[in-house]
């Protein structure tokens, strides 16, 4: 059956850059979940909001990737061909895209039933299981410290990403990732390193499925162990512009009171994982409200006493750069389980696409969501819970 191809209403295209020095993409991890993302920035792309700035952790170092490798008019096919590959049933399982499953009890059951063949055969252009398996496998390599072999997406990044691209500086390029040996959470940018598949492999590199990645002979363990959102380090990063930021999370962090056991392992994966954007979006806030405060104050002192010590302090950390943080962000479905981010299906990774698609489509519609803030703080932040309003 032939692929389902996205969803192409651009109704949303609109004239002219917003008025902001950076836009920013930041995608955080989630597995399978992570074509949500890459709906969504097909209707940003459809809209001419092109990213200066794309950083991602897990799934979002590998759709970062996908973007910022590519120029901006082949980006939404190389995503397409990167998700349809790994969306690929390893055992050559048809896919139902074209049967309608009308109740949530049976729409449970295949995805069980399709999340256990990825744990049996991998995704293809992705990962496959080990042969001999760990458990099975001599003491100390990295093949004995994991369940699958990640070689192949290797072979797809070479492939459908251009690393030259990247390095030349374009767009700027940020993946996390986590030292195995210190703990310490590490940014690999493409302002002070060079950029090639190991990166994005390492801030994707989830244990026990994956292994460690090696880098200049440490090695390295998914990003989303620390923090599953680059936020924090876009919006703290020096020096600070306008920015408008598109920050796409996979794991909501609100949801109801678990009622058995699979809904609570599945709401603390939800909690772990969603990093508390919401709470850092609401720090920042109150940062820059301060930082704007200060340039204010440091204008209306005299000149003596804006050359004290204390004075020259606060200039260095006073701005008046304004912000719109623009969450969206995926809510699943009542009948996806603790199994939706490794459940990459054709049938499903097509749900998630087109969730992601009208989320961002149904946004946009919102004109104050690329205007520059005017309140006291310099920052408005936007959810697409409440239909894309502040």
């Amino acid at each position: 059956m032939p692929a389902t191809r996205s969803p192409t209403h651009k109704t949303h295209r609109r004239a002219g850059r917003p008025p902001f020095e950076r836009i920013a993409l930041l995608l955080q991890g989630g597995g399978a979940l992570g074509a949500y993302q890459a709906g969504a920035y097909q209707a940003l792309a459809e809209a001419d909001l092109h990213p200066d700035w794309i950083a991602g952790i897990s799934i979002g170092a590998i759709n970062a990737a996908l973007i910022a490798g590519n120029p901006p008019e082949h980006r939404v096919a190389r995503l397409r061909e990167f998700w349809e590959t790994i969306s690929t049933s390893p055992f050559g399982v048809p896919s139902l895209l074209g049967i309608e499953i009308k109740d949530d009890y049976t729409h449970q059951l295949v995805n069980q039933a399709r999340a256990f063949n990825i744990l049996l055969g991998g995704a293809p252009g992705f990962f496959k299981p080990r042969v001999p398996p760990p458990y099975l496998t001599p003491q100390g390599g990295l093949d004995s410290l994991s369940f699958y072999d990640v070689t192949p997406l290797r072979e797809t990044l070479a492939r459908l990403v251009d690393f030259d691209l990247i390095n030349n500086g374009t767009t700027r390029f940020s993946v996390g990732a986590v030292n195995v040996r210190t703990g310490n959470f590490v940014y690999f940018d493409n302002t002070t390193c060079d950029i090639g598949p190991e990166h994005v492999m390492a801030s994707g590199s989830l244990p026990p499925g994956f292994p460690a990645t090696e880098i200049q002979g440490e090695q390295y363990w998914d990003g989303g162990l620390v923090s599953n959102t680059p936020l924090q380090w876009v919006l703290d990063s020096t020096p600070r512009q306008d920015t408008l930021a598109f920050q796409i999370d996979l794991w909501n962090a609100r949801g109801e009171t678990p009622r058995n056991l699979l809904e609570a392992e599945l709401r603390q994966k939800e909690i772990r994982y969603s990093s508390r954007t919401r709470a850092a979006t609401d720090q920042f806030k109150k940062a820059q409200r301060l930082r704007r405060a200060a340039a204010k104050l440091l204008t209306d002192l005299p000149k003596d006493l804006r050359q004290t010590p204390e004075a020259e302090m606060l200039a260095a950390a006073a701005d008046e750069k304004v912000y719109n943080i623009v969450h969206l962000i995926y809510h699943a479905k009542n009948y996806e389980g603790t199994s939706k981010d490794y459940e990459f299906s054709r049938r499903t990774m097509e749900e998630h696409w087109k969730a992601g698609y009208y989320d961002a489509v149904r946004t946009l519609r919102h004109p104050e969501v690329l205007e520059r803030p005017d309140g006291p703080d310099g920052v408005r932040t936007f959810d697409l819970a409440r239909d894309g309003r502040e």
